[in-house]
């Protein structure tokens, strides 16, 4: 199920989540630079994993030298394809910016440091011993999907329709409310992370991804004492996703906005 966006605007500029994005995409850049220069670029690419990413054993037998790993390893991605940190940039885009809007800039860099070291310490924990290094944002992100969960439950989530007999009644895109997307990532994870148990091979760090999720379940309760939620738009039923949000005779939208642009801002 791939989400491509929702329909809650923010009412700030999220400055810090598109930091994030920024870094981890310029790291992803020096990554592919240095590999385009090596004359042997899996072998580049696999040292570069290696020296950035989380390496649970070594972090056991030396956690204090290996610390400065956890937070390398978070905007660190595979520099061999685009998939890895395509699929992470886009689910940070889509439900980062809302997360920081309601936690405010500051509390939302705490959670998001936060989430992905509860990320990596799930994983050490799950498999102390493994020598396979660990890199990617998905452990943080899958905080940040736990707290958009939280806040947002309802609020429609555009996504790519995957069944194609749907696509004639629906369309190539639907929405859904956005707990039930953000529930199919935990499911998703929990079983391949439960059938991934005894193997030694490298792959999906997927107990990472269910160690940020849960850390992010329980930070934006803490992190949202005192701070007021907001309303958003609800999904309203199984139906094509809208080319635009509708809006009133003063061309205002469901939260006050007018239109920017000649396709609505």
């Amino acid at each position: 199920m791939l989400p491509l966006r929702d329909r809650l605007p923010t009412r700030r500029t999220p400055v810090v989540n598109y930091l994030i994005i920024a870094a981890n995409v310029l790291v992803f850049m020096a990554e592919r630079g240095i590999m385009g220069t090596s004359p042997a670029p899996d072998r580049t690419a696999h040292a570069i994993v290696s020296a950035w990413g989380l390496v649970p054993a070594a972090f056991v037998e030396a956690p204090l030298l290996e610390a400065w790993s956890v937070v390398t390893s978070m905007f660190t991605h595979d520099p061999s394809g685009w998939m890895h940190i395509g699929g992470n940039m886009l689910f940070l885009w889509i439900f980062g910016d809302n997360v920081e809007d309601a936690l405010g800039s500051l509390r939302y860099a705490a959670f998001y440091l936060l989430a992905g070291i509860a990320a990596a310490g799930a994983q050490i924990a799950i498999d102390p011993s493994s020598m396979v290094p660990m890199v990617g944002a998905s452990g943080a992100i899958g905080g940040v999907l736990a707290a958009y969960g939280t806040l947002y439950p309802r609020s429609p989530i555009t996504i790519l329709n995957p069944i194609p007999i749907l696509w004639f009644a629906f369309g190539l895109f639907f929405e859904l409310p956005a707990w039930i997307v953000i529930a199919e990532f935990f499911v998703m994870n929990l079983l391949n992370g439960v059938s991934s148990l005894g193997s030694r091979g490298g792959g999906v760090a997927f107990f990472a991804h269910l160690g940020g999720f849960v850390a992010g379940l329980v930070l934006v309760r803490l992190l949202m004492v005192g701070r007021e939620r907001r309303g958003h738009d609800r999904w309203q039923g199984l139906r094509a996703a809208p080319r635009r949000a509708p809006r009133d005779a003063h061309g205002r939208d469901p939260w006050g906005r007018r239109a920017r642009g000649p396709f609505g801002g």
